[in-house]
């Protein structure tokens, strides 16, 4: 499993916004340079992470984006799954329905499981730890 590069510029942006004081926007193409995203694939993430609550937006001469809530309310979870949707190793993790081997299969159980480990990793990273994990 990869998560997508969209995913990825996704935390990388969310990242960059939580090492700002409290309150702060940066410009998008500020952003954009200093993670090296191209600038329109970042907007079209800004709108995802927008419409997901993630991130606040304003246009003029003080707008920018911001995080719509505290760095450490926003979990690794949060942002790929705005971009990239529910995580799934395997479609039958999501589906009972699609395995004709569902009732006696030896893999279901450990794919539900490495499922459940990434997705309560990503759930219990917050963005203020990464922030804390790499000052100084």
């Amino acid at each position: 499993m990869q998560i997508t590069r969209q995913a990825d510029y996704a935390v990388r942006a969310v990242l960059y916004l939580s090492r700002l004081g409290p309150n702060q926007r940066a410009a998008t193409n500020q952003v954009a340079n200093d993670q090296k995203i191209p600038p329109s694939f970042l907007a079209k993430i800004i709108s995802q992470l927008s419409i997901a609550g993630l991130l606040h937006t304003s246009r003029g001469a003080r707008g920018g984006v911001a995080l719509a809530r505290e760095a450490k309310e926003i979990t690794l979870l949060d942002v790929v799954e705005a971009i990239d949707g529910q995580i799934l190793l395997n479609e039958c993790v999501g589906n009972n329905e699609l395995c004709v081997f569902d009732s006696y299969c030896p893999l279901k159980p450990i794919w539900c499981e490495a499922q459940e480990h990434l997705v309560n990793r990503l759930r219990e990273t917050r963005f203020d730890q990464l922030v804390n994990s790499h000052s100084g």
